[in-house]
Parts: C-alpha cells; structure tokens; sequence
C-alpha cells in the first residue's frame, strides 16, 4: 500500500497529487499537526467518491497525545460521514535519541500509543482497524524496553538497521498478543449481552 506521509501531506503538493490518479487502496499519515478540518479536505480529495476500502488513515502520534488529537479527527470524519479505516503507526511518533546516540523507539511508548488508540476507538464507538508496525524476526536489539528489557547500553550489541529501529522478534509477539487482547475485548464490548454470557 503506497501512502501520503504527515510532513508530505499537503494539499497542493505533489505526493497528494500523485496519490490522487492511483486506485489502489492508499493510506494518509496523520500526525499532531493536521486538523479536522484539513482531515477533511484531504479525505476528500483522496476519496472524492467516499469508496469503503479506498483510505487508509494511518495515525502517529506519540504515546500522550493520541487523547488530545485522535478524537477530534474522528468526530469530525464520522460526522461528515467519510468511510476510512483507521490504523494506528505506534512506531514513527515515538522515535527519540538515546543517551549512547542511537535512535530507539522506547517499547512501553509504543504499548501506551496503541492503547491509547484503542481507548479512543471504544470510546467514540468507532473501530480500530489496523496496525503498523516496522519490525523485523531477527534478534535485535533496536528498540529498548519489552520482555527482556531492553536498555540504553545494549542497543549497539545488535542494531542493524540501516534507517529506523525495528521491533525484533519477542518485541513484535508481545505487541502481536497486546493487539490480540484488545481486539477480544472490543469484539466482546460490542456484542449482545445474550451472546458475550453464551461465549462465557
């Protein structure tokens, strides 16, 4: 899936431009920049025929401020009607440089961010549709933090990433079951009261 990254976002500039002759699915990256309002003219511009499966908005935040940012946008998108599905990128708004001078992404920012964006989902009533993560099943160690913990002093005994730090192998399981949980508790928060004491 090709998609528009948040500093490329903007209206008049090619990526949008180029995004918009292309039919496949794409996705949009939204970050504490962008506003209801801008949301909706690049929804629109993007899915000018509002095509279920069309737009992919792809939020990136940063752990702490998926709360002062994420529920505007939804409001905004649900009430003009706008058919998207919206993903969350814990990876790119929760990048920070180590006291050793490598980039990290600390792994308990990562979880925080994808709760937080799932706490939001439930709370307006709308769905959390995906998740985008830069990982990779090698054992790394790009990303501090997770089962092993991690530290600042031992990302350089594995750090093969050329470009940004990637979750490595027990990482990715550890997101992989806190996605899964979630998903089970969305599913069972939406179902009838007759069927979630069935399932029980």
């Amino acid at each position: 899936m090709l998609w528009v990254g948040d500093r490329t976002r903007q209206p008049d500039h090619a990526h949008v431009e180029y995004m918009r002759g292309i039919k496949n699915p794409i996705g949009l990256k939204c970050g504490p920049t962008v506003t209801p309002d801008g949301l909706l003219r690049l929804t629109d511009m993007l899915n000018p025929e509002n095509e279920p499966g069309r737009l992919t908005l792809i939020c990136r935040f940063g752990a702490g401020k998926v709360e002062a940012h994420l529920p505007g946008l939804v409001r905004a998108i649900e009430r003009e009607g706008k058919v998207v599905v919206w993903s969350c990128d814990p990876m790119h708004g929760n990048t920070v440089k180590a006291m050793s001078g490598y980039k990290t992404r600390p792994f308990e920012m990562i979880t925080a961010e994808l709760s937080q964006f799932f706490d939001v989902h439930q709370a307006e009533g709308t769905y959390a549709g995906g998740v985008h993560l830069e990982m990779t099943g090698k054992n790394v160690t790009e990303c501090t933090g997770g089962a092993r913990s991690i530290s600042d002093t031992e990302l350089h005994d594995r750090y093969h990433s050329h470009c940004d730090p990637r979750l490595n192998a027990e990482q990715a399981i550890e997101v992989a079951f806190l996605v899964a949980e979630r998903l089970k508790a969305e599913r069972a928060s939406r179902a009838p009261a007759a069927i979630v004491a069935a399932a029980e």
